[in-house]
């Protein structure tokens, strides 16, 4: 069968909603690891017992982005007070620069495509939110400039060119955590929902995977000889979106930004060493390399890589190195040293992986796009895994529990 064809209702199970952690434990790394071998085994331990656990011959590579406050609040002018209804303004990614470090850089202007809630109130007219910035006193301004499905392009404005968007939008905005959390931000998730490692700003969601390491954890895992690598892939809010359609074919995959150094592709190109990415955002990054490559090596490469492509039946069967290759010789042509793309890539059961080996993940949602790539790697045994989580008390979902498949 193909992945196209697959059944969504397959994908389902019961999560009780007291399972679904609202917060992380308050040590990162003591949270429970769930442990699953090739051959099936799964055993339980604590996280801070991952360094060894993981292959001595491995390479670990996660996903350095950065949660921006994304979620701005603007209420309507009335009667001369900014007292009228409350306009949510959710930033989803960069229109103009499209360029992320270059829009967070500008300091006048810039767009966005953002959901906007309360969107009926706001049918024409500027709003405005006061606030301070480095101890000064600044007015953001927003336009909309048009919509774009359910989304609207959004122009920011501000009075004080001495200012970054990127001040402007972590003085302004809040941490948009995930909305099965039911509850609103606390000002203790500006930290929680942050990866130790992350520094690349862009996310509206946080890779959780990596929320469990610590400074001292991955200093252990380094004393161990195993080296650490980064990427970047900016998640964005469709990773909530649920599959609605009944087969998976009809279901149309969000677009990612990734960018990956041209060291780290020589590495993969070479390296012996067993691939293990921490979070479904690594893992989608990684196995994009592969089809980017194929994609160069077609004439056919425009950016993205599509969303059923690994499944097209013109693929050409390239080895791994044959693939990053390809990607070296492109950017040797185009003389840049980063590989910026972005990847609605889909990965269900039937796929293939061609460079991941291993990962470490959380609990998914049911029904999920990240619940058919976990499978995907499982063999099709996660229902198992999941029962054996359920029926010994881990936890779910962002601030939950982890898993490390091998």
């Amino acid at each position: 069968m193909k992945p196209q064809q697959l059944q969504i209702q397959d994908f389902d199970y019961d999560l009780p909603e007291d399972r679904i952690a609202s917060h992380p434990l308050a040590q990162r790394d003591k949270c429970k690891l769930l442990v699953r071998t090739d051959d099936g085994d799964i055993s339980e331990h604590i996280f801070a017992e991952l360094p060894k656990l993981l292959p001595v011959d491995s390479i670990l590579i996660y996903n350095n982005t950065r949660v921006i406050n994304a979620r701005l609040r603007f209420r309507k002018k009335s009667n001369e007070q900014n007292d009228g209804a409350l306009i949510e303004i959710f930033c989803l990614e960069p229109a103009m620069p499209r360029d992320y470090a270059q829009n967070f850089a500008v300091t006048d202007c810039c767009s966005w495509l953002c959901f906007v809630g309360n969107s009926k109130k706001w049918k024409e007219g500027s709003l405005e939110l006061n606030m301070t910035v480095e101890g000064k006193s600044v007015t953001l301004c927003a336009e909309r400039e048009e919509r774009i499905g359910n989304a609207s392009q959004v122009k920011f404005s501000w009075n004080d060119n001495s200012v970054t968007f990127a001040k402007i939008i972590e003085a302004a905005g809040e941490i948009p955590i995930p909305p099965y959390l039911n509850r609103s931000t606390e000002n203790s998730d500006s930290t929680d929902y942050q990866t130790v490692y992350s520094h690349i700003d862009g996310s509206v969601a946080a890779p959780t995977a990596g929320l469990h390491f610590t400074d001292n954890l991955l200093e252990d895992i380094s004393a161990l000889g195993i080296p650490r690598r980064e990427l970047t892939l900016h998640v964005g809010a469709g990773t909530f979106q649920p599959v609605k359609s009944d087969n998976i074919g009809e279901h149309l995959m969000h677009s990612e930004f990734i960018a990956v150094e041209k060291a780290l592709i020589e590495e993969l190109a070479t390296t012996d060493r067993r691939v293990i990415a921490v979070g479904t955002t690594s893992v989608r990054t990684l196995e994009s390399l592969y089809h980017i490559g194929c994609l160069i090596s077609q004439g056919k490469f425009s950016g993205e890589v599509p969303q059923w492509y690994p499944y097209d039946e013109s693929h050409p069967a390239l080895s791994k190195k044959e693939a990053l290759q390809f990607i070296l010789g492109y950017m040797e042509q185009k003389g840049i040293n980063t590989l910026i793309a972005s990847t609605r890539i889909i990965i269900a059961p039937g796929y293939e992986y061609k460079i991941v080996q291993g990962m470490v993940t959380n609990f998914h949602q049911p029904k999920s796009t990240l619940l058919l790539l976990v499978s995907a790697f499982v063999k099709g045994d996660w229902k198992h895994i999941y029962e054996y989580a359920l029926n010994h008390n881990f936890r779910f979902l962002s601030y939950g529990d982890a898993c490390l498949f091998l």
